[in-house]
């Protein structure tokens, strides 16, 4: 069984998605619909902007989704998930793919979700951290004990755990967790503490959008990030959809998952090879595939 992921933010590269562009007239009709959606020239930012510009949060996640699904969509029959999961962002990607949700109103969300995010990672100095080579439980349980807002945000692969939160509960997190035998506790460059409590108001204003929005049943299950299960009803997969902002990526459990109902192969459909490295530190043996035209 193939199993289809999408990566997340962070995956972005200056000059994304040109040579899709350029090789496909299915995905020049999509990068100029994206255009009119937005009201700005993504494009000009992918194909041509500095990687200083498209760290922008407004960009990234519209600039990330639209490399992830119009490569999906310029594969045409090649596409042919059994299931899908995608990393935080990724997991729109993944909606489209199946066909949960259209292209248009996903990419809609997708920017409300990041300006909401923008917005939220203003009203609080909050950060995140990647913690390497602690137990999972060791890391939550410092979470636990630290004074201020810190927890668990990103189980991205054995060993390798994300956390998030105040800048100041996060920093005096790092130490207890050097302590503790963390091979590396990295302060992140990130402007928020995505995953986290500190994004309920983003939560709040995107969970509107998404009810507002309409749902299919996918063609296959995807697997979402706050459940690390096969989801198929639509309800449901705005419910996950919503929870995700403030709840953690439990990336590693998902993967785990997929591989347990059957997963053969996986493949990464958009920029990047991050969660080809992260599927191969879960089980050294799958395959893991990049797709390309």
């Amino acid at each position: 069984m193939n199993a289809y992921v999408f990566p997340g933010q962070g995956a972005q590269f200056s000059g994304m998605g040109l040579d899709l562009y350029e090789n496909s007239e299915v995905a020049k009709e999509l990068f100029h619909k994206a255009n009119d959606i937005l009201g700005f020239e993504i494009t000009k930012i992918m194909f041509e902007g500095t990687a200083e510009e498209l760290k922008e949060t407004k960009v990234t996640q519209p600039a990330i989704f639209l490399h992830s699904v119009i490569l999906s969509k310029v594969l045409g029959d090649a596409f042919k998930p059994d299931m899908v999961a995608g990393h935080s962002l990724g997991e729109f990607s993944a909606l489209v793919a199946s066909g949960a949700l259209n292209f248009e109103d996903a990419l809609q969300l997708v920017s409300k979700r990041a300006l909401a995010m923008q917005k939220a990672c203003e009203l609080k100095p909050s950060t995140m951290a990647a913690v390497l080579g602690l137990e999972d439980e060791v890391v939550e349980k410092v979470c636990e004990e630290i004074e201020g807002i810190v927890v668990a945000a990103n189980y991205n692969c054995p060993g390798q755990l994300v956390i998030s939160g105040e800048v100041e509960a996060i920093e005096k997190a790092c130490e207890v967790l050097k302590e503790k035998g963390a091979r590396r506790a990295l302060v992140l460059p990130v402007g928020g503490a995505f995953h986290s409590p500190l994004m309920e108001p983003a939560r709040e204003e995107l969970a509107a959008a998404i009810e507002a929005t309409n749902f299919n049943t996918p063609t296959c299950p995807i697997y979402q990030n706050v459940t690390t299960t096969a989801v198929t009803d639509p309800e449901e997969i705005k419910k996950n959809l919503i929870a995700q902002l403030t709840a953690p990526v439990k990336w590693t459990q998902s993967v785990k998952n997929m591989m347990k109902d059957g997963a053969t192969s996986f493949t990464e459909v958009g920029p990047g090879k991050v969660l080809s490295g992260l599927v191969k530190k879960v089980d050294r043996s799958m395959e893991t595939i990049s797709a390309t035209i």
